[in-house]
């Protein structure tokens, strides 16, 4: 089986530069987002607690992710 994809170059290097550019910033603006609303510390945190500390808080080993996405998880 062969796969073929045709190019334009007119069309590639018009807007190419520019469409890419815009891509890497769109690309970029994920990065940040994802890397601010992280909650991998926290669950680090509570990881890092004996069950005797988080049965303090009302939390189980295996309930920990659910605690710290509580706000955006409805489970």
């Amino acid at each position: 089986m062969a796969y073929t994809a045709n190019h334009d170059a007119a069309f590639t290097t018009a807007t190419g530069g520019r469409f890419s550019a815009f891509l890497a910033r769109l690309g970029a603006s994920f990065e940040r987002y994802a890397e601010r609303h992280s909650r991998a510390d926290e669950i680090a945190r509570f990881d890092a607690m004996s069950d005797a500390e988080l049965a303090k808080i009302g939390v189980t080993r295996d309930g920990i992710v659910q605690h710290v996405f509580r706000d955006k998880l409805y489970i």
